[in-house]
């Protein structure tokens, strides 16, 4: 998991004021919680973590590099600004890779663009779903293809492909819709309304009396 790790930072300065200081070197302030331990209070680099966050979100493990101890976490929160919408404040969640854990990820619709039937609308009822397994068995992707569907059998949980993983119990209702195919609702227009009067002959004063 090399590639999802990020350096991170003991963090000493606590306090609002304290905590701005942090932000102006373009760090973002954050905890790392497990119980039984000690919450530690740690900064990472902003930019670097947003690009990771945008990879792994929150149904993935990453590494924290905490000053050489490699710490698996999985980001619990983020909290951004009300206005300007930056990262303001981070919540990792130390991970046990020996324990069993609950946790959601995504739905992904496959071939969307490659559906057979056409014209038609496609609808997704579930867009994640709550699985248990141990941190090393979080698929990195839970997709289910959809461009063979047609307009009278939906996609269910339990057609999902990690349903046959041994490793992955999934504990979302199995017969719970995850998408639909519907034909698309054509309106139809009233011809009649569409239809214009005639324009009528307008008399022009004066007429009767030139002819």
């Amino acid at each position: 998991m090399s590639d999802k790790r990020l350096l991170a930072n003991q963090r000493d300065e606590i306090g609002k004021n304290k905590v701005k200081d942090v932000r102006k070197e373009k760090m973002v302030p954050g905890v790392i919680y497990s119980k039984g331990l000690e919450t530690k209070q740690v900064k990472v680099d902003t930019i670097d973590f947003v690009k990771l966050f945008k990879v792994v979100g929150t149904s993935s493990i990453m590494e924290l590099d905490l000053e050489g101890e490699i710490v698996p976490v999985i980001v619990k929160q983020v909290q951004r600004h009300p206005v300007k919408r930056n990262v303001i404040h981070i919540d990792f969640q130390r991970i046990d890779m020996k324990q069993k854990l609950r946790i959601t990820v995504p739905v992904h619709l496959l071939n969307r663009d490659s559906i057979a039937l056409q014209p038609s609308v496609l609808m997704q009822m579930i867009d994640e779903i709550e699985i248990e397994c141990l941190p090393g068995d979080i698929p990195d992707k839970v997709g289910i293809d959809v461009s063979e569907m047609d307009f009278t059998t939906p996609l269910f949980v339990k057609d999902l492909e990690v349903m046959n993983s041994e490793n992955v119990l999934v504990l979302t209702e199995h017969e719970s819709i995850i998408c639909t195919l519907n034909e698309p609702s054509l309106e139809e227009v009233d011809e009649d309304e569409e239809e214009t009067e005639e324009p009528r002959e307008v008399k022009v004063i004066g007429e009767e009396d030139e002819e």
